[in-house]
């Protein structure tokens, strides 16, 4: 009989900021969106605490890039289980949004049935199919970025991306060395800043510090050739900062970071 793996403390990290109302976050468990290999695929819905029924909220969808099964083999827990995706989920709830963490087997197929099932039934969970953000960190990235690519049919009004593996671009194999080494998917392999929409805010937190292997490199190569396209980018740079900072780096400026995030969430889906 095989055994679990014991959950790494690293699943347990949570976000070291905190605002009114995010312990009275109200969560709608397990709401199945699809299956795969005859397993069901679920999402945990989080609503703020004054949430009404009939209301429509804005939703932010925290996308993971790592199949579970692979990942609970690593950290010994969902993706959506862990620490850091629920205290986002309820950071965003409790600033008037909704948030949706998920289970997957297939990264990229997966996030889009989600989406197909938000647009299709977002009456019934809340949430304003017109108003979708996204929030991806890392590895987690490049099946964020596969969303917002003019082929991808996919209609959000934007997305923050942390500390993040981006595109290879000019010749670059940085993303695809760290998804072959890291377990995450990739399905922007090939594409180029050109691909991208062009009406998408996105947010970028860096970290100046960040140990992960050539990382920053994929990063900076991305906002300079995002800027030349003069796209919709809002970057912070935290300097001297670890990678995953808004966990590990207890700080005004880590705080501050965070606050910015929410407000960028908050202004471009227009919550109240």
């Amino acid at each position: 009989m095989s055994q679990e793996t014991p959950q790494d403390p690293i699943s347990k990290k949570r976000v070291v900021y905190a605002i009114p109302g995010v312990d009275a976050v109200t969560t709608r468990p397990d709401v199945a969106f699809g299956s795969r290999d005859g397993d069901a695929l679920t999402m945990d819905v989080f609503y703020p605490p004054d949430f009404k029924k009939g209301a429509r909220l804005p939703v932010v969808i925290i996308v993971a890039g790592f199949p579970d099964l692979g990942f609970q083999k690593i950290v010994g827990c969902k993706f959506k289980e862990m620490g850091s995706s629920v205290s986002w989920a309820r950071l965003i709830a409790a600033s008037g949004m909704a948030a949706i963490t998920y289970s997957n087997r297939e990264p990229a197929a997966d996030i889009r049935s989600l989406l197909q099932y938000v647009r299709d039934s977002g009456a019934s969970l809340g949430v304003d199919e017109r108003r979708i953000g996204l929030w991806a960190s890392s590895g987690n990235v490049p099946v964020a970025l596969s969303l917002l690519m003019q082929d991808a049919g996919t209609p959000l009004k934007c997305a923050v991306l942390c500390y993040a593996y981006m595109l290879d671009l000019e010749g670059s194999t940085g993303v695809a060395d760290a998804a072959t080494k890291f377990g995450f998917k990739n399905p922007c392999a090939g594409k180029s800043v050109t691909d991208l929409r062009h009406d998408v805010p996105l947010f970028l937190a860096r970290a100046g510090n960040d140990q992960m292997p050539r990382l920053n490199e994929t990063l900076d190569r991305f906002v300079v050739n995002a800027l030349e396209r003069d796209l919709p980018v809002t970057l912070v740079n935290h300097a001297s900062a670890p990678h995953a900072f808004d966990l590990f780096q207890d700080s005004d400026t880590s705080r501050e970071i965070v606050r910015q995030i929410l407000a960028f969430l908050r202004f471009h889906l227009a919550a109240s």
